[in-house]
């Protein structure tokens, strides 16, 4: 089933310069980029995504990480998308990741960890509105 998905190159691997590289990674497993969009994250944006983790250890820390420097934001489709997307991350701890995941190549750790995938479709459902209103979205 074709479904679309969210997904953020995080700051770490922009600041890196992998950004191209990801994204040439995300095309040749099939995606499709719907829509693309480089920005800073302000505090109160990260705050408001990342709300589903207040109240636990890590949750400042990641918003000043996703706050600290551009992210691109990115609508992707495909056929199963979600769980292929989650594929070609890579574990969220790059320790744990398969070779040749995004996470394993280019996450420094837990935290600083590349990029970002919607985890379920009713996430995506969440994520993909929070930055691409769907007329933007070609």
């Amino acid at each position: 089933m074709i479904e679309r998905t969210f997904s953020i190159i995080k700051p770490d691997a922009v600041a890196a310069g992998h950004a191209g590289e990801i994204l040439a990674m995300l095309e040749a497993a099939g995606f499709k980029i719907l829509g693309l969009r480089m920005l800073r994250m302000r505090e109160e944006q990260a705050r408001e995504f990342y709300a589903v983790h207040r109240g636990k250890g890590f949750y400042e820390s990641l918003v000043a990480f996703m706050t600290e420097g551009p992210v691109i934001v990115l609508a992707l489709e495909r056929e199963d998308a979600i769980v292929k997307l989650r594929e070609v991350m890579g574990a969220t701890n790059p320790a744990n990741a398969a070779e040749g995941t995004i996470r394993k190549r280019f996450a420094a750790n837990i935290e600083r960890n590349a990029i970002h995938g919607s985890d379920a479709p009713a996430t995506a459902e969440t994520e993909l509105p929070f930055f691409f209103p769907t007329a933007d979205l070609v």
